[in-house]
């Protein structure tokens, strides 16, 4: 069983690996916002937070810090900084190897800048290397939160709410981060509510063809993650039999994973970014060009990472009934990225924990990135989530007026 099932999966990551291709960006990576750099003792690569203010930032009602999903930056959510700037204190940063957090890309940038002509940047998946779960980004997310709260504080009144919008991977995150430190951290303590788009609360399944190859595989590893060591609640018969997949099943795929990240195997079985994801980003035709065109967008995930965020995922959803901090869930029904089910089951385990909890589920939408919509869509969602901020703020300050 053994060698039929390594055999079967040496053939799977072999159609699905990308081949080698070759990367480059012609112009400074995207900016918006002030960059304040902040100090890293253990990492090279400075962590750079930008913030960008409304006219008056002293009678900001609150701040607001974005966190962006797997592979891409924060510098292309420039045009939604901006739209929410025009009212509340925004701040955003880049993620651990990704955008300027990523060194080989953060060189290149420094080069475009100094003016040279282009760069390559096909390399630029190997800083996650040391990928093996999320733990340097939800460090990332405690240095960004707490010196936020500081340029926050300095705004008029020193007790804003801070507010979090996240997207995809960058709201599991946000959501274990605030899971695993609520009534324990004082940052925490300060964030008042976050929006969750797309979370990657749930594994992706492929769609088409290809779904029928990679989805089972797929299936398989989560449900053995999920089973490992951790005994559900079923029969006697069932969980045993779940137990002795799980514990042949976990160590051969974490195994068979990490050999395949090793140097000298992961530039063959790395695979690239394929077709169908950057088909499902978006409705936006415009959209899908412009990702495509982003040589800043990262193309390739190593599989240790791609094991690292399955276990993320189940460790959450292990604890996430516990999830206390006030939320606006917004997914779309049909969305192969993150898969409904997931967040289902979070609104399942958590939609009591709080009045203010809201979910818009959105059934005749299958893309992924809900704020880079088409338009009128796109503004439509911004207006939405500004609106549950301020449903947010109404009853934080029904909250003051009773105390």
């Amino acid at each position: 069983m053994h060698y039929t099932t390594l055999a079967f999966i040496f053939w799977l990551l072999t159609m699905l690996a990308g081949c080698a291709h070759r990367q480059f960006v012609t112009q400074p990576l995207p900016r918006w916002g002030k960059e304040i750099p902040i100090n890293h003792t253990n990492n090279a690569t400075p962590l750079l937070l930008r913030i960008l203010q409304p006219t008056d930032p002293s009678n900001a009602p609150a701040c607001l810090l974005l966190v962006h999903g797997m592979n891409e930056y924060i510098g292309r959510y420039g045009e939604i900084a901006r739209y929410f700037a025009q009212r509340f204190v925004v701040a955003g940063f880049d993620l651990y190897a990704h955008g300027l957090s990523n060194p080989i890309l953060q060189q290149a940038d420094q080069a475009l800048t100094a003016g040279a002509a282009q760069q390559e940047v096909s390399d630029a998946y190997l800083a996650q290397i040391p990928l093996y779960n999320l733990e340097p980004m939800r460090q990332n997310l405690d240095q960004a939160l707490k010196h936020f709260i500081i340029s926050c504080d300095k705004q008029g009144e020193s007790d804003k709410p801070i507010f979090i919008v996240s997207h995809s991977l960058g709201s599991l995150i946000a959501a274990s981060y605030l899971l695993s430190t609520q009534n324990k951290s004082e940052p925490t303590k300060r964030v008042q509510g976050i929006v969750l788009l797309g979370p990657a609360f749930s594994v992706t399944e492929v769609p088409g063809w290809r779904g029928w190859l990679a989805n089972p595989l797929i299936k398989l590893s989560f449900h053995a993650q999920e089973h490992f060591l951790n005994p559900q609640n079923e029969p006697l018969p069932l969980m045993i039999m779940n137990q002795i997949v799980s514990l042949v099943i976990v160590p051969l795929l974490d195994g068979i994973f990490e050999v395949l990240s090793w140097p000298g195997l992961r530039t063959l079985f790395t695979p690239a970014t394929p077709d169908w994801v950057v088909d499902y980003f978006t409705d936006s035709e415009e959209e899908k060009a412009r990702i495509r065109a982003d040589g800043w967008f990262i193309r390739r995930t190593l599989l240790r990472y791609v094991k690292g965020i399955e276990a993320e995922i189940v460790h959450f959803r292990r604890h996430m009934s516990e999830f206390a901090i006030p939320y606006y869930l917004i997914y779309s029904v049909h969305d192969p990225i993150t898969p409904a089910w997931g967040n289902q089951d979070f609104a399942r385990a958590t939609l009591q924990n709080h009045p203010d909890n809201e979910l818009l589920p959105l059934p005749k939408l299958s893309h992924h990135e809900h704020l880079f919509s088409s338009q009128p869509l796109r503004d439509e969602f911004l207006k939405k989530i500004e609106y549950w901020l301020n449903l947010r703020l109404l009853s934080l300050n029904r909250e003051k007026t009773i105390k």
